[in-house]
């Protein structure tokens, strides 16, 4: 049975600045940001994990380093990387429903097959790859315990997908920045939710 210790990355400046897209830009933690990593240190304080992992991008890297207390210790991997929203990163979900509501419309009712930004990801382009990644990493860690640092698109369509959700679905699960959520995958894959949200 691997054991997940899942965080969202820190506040960035574009979460302050309107909450703007960051998808696959690379933006920078905030001073919040880094408190919140060491807020998320602290309620990992005493766990030992056989591994880190984080996404390559800034926000994420800098919180994993920060929150697992071993910088030298984090591995990144591509396919944790945050969804690519196209033409939406650096706009505020305002300004792109206004440019394009129909494109909007029909993200939301199906994420799955509709490219976000119309030059991003699909829903399950973003699940195929971080699916990707957890069944690598169950097959080399079962029975492990283990911290990865991602994004809040990611995360969320994985789980959604995984609980067997439909992923038009994703939003209704929340994921703070720098909050733990915990899951399990046994052998077969199956997946287990044990904590969402905390901090």
């Amino acid at each position: 049975m691997l054991t997940v210790y899942l965080l969202r990355h820190g506040e960035t400046f574009w979460n302050a600045d309107g909450n703007r897209y960051c998808g696959a830009t690379d933006i920078g933690l905030t001073d919040k940001g880094i408190q919140q990593a060491h807020g998320a240190a602290g309620l990992l304080k005493g766990i030992s994990f056989d591994a880190i992992y984080s996404s390559p991008l800034q926000r994420a890297f800098r919180t994993a380093q920060i929150a697992s207390g071993k910088p030298d210790a984090v591995v990144t991997d591509n396919r944790l990387t945050e969804a690519g929203f196209g033409d939406w990163e650096g706009k505020t979900r305002e300004q792109f429903i206004a440019e394009k509501p129909e494109l909007w419309d029909n993200w939301c009712l199906s994420p799955d097959q509709t490219r976000a930004g119309e030059s991003g990801e699909t829903g399950m382009e973003v699940v195929s790859r971080v699916d990707d990644f957890f069944r690598e990493i169950q097959q080399k860690q079962a029975s492990q315990t283990i911290l990865v640092v991602a994004h809040n698109a990611v995360n969320r369509f994985y789980m959604t997908w995984k609980l067997g959700m439909p992923l038009k679905n994703y939003r209704k699960l929340v994921q703070d920045n720098s909050t733990v959520t915990v899951f399990t995958l046994d052998e077969e894959g199956e997946f287990s939710l044990l904590k969402l949200n905390c901090s």
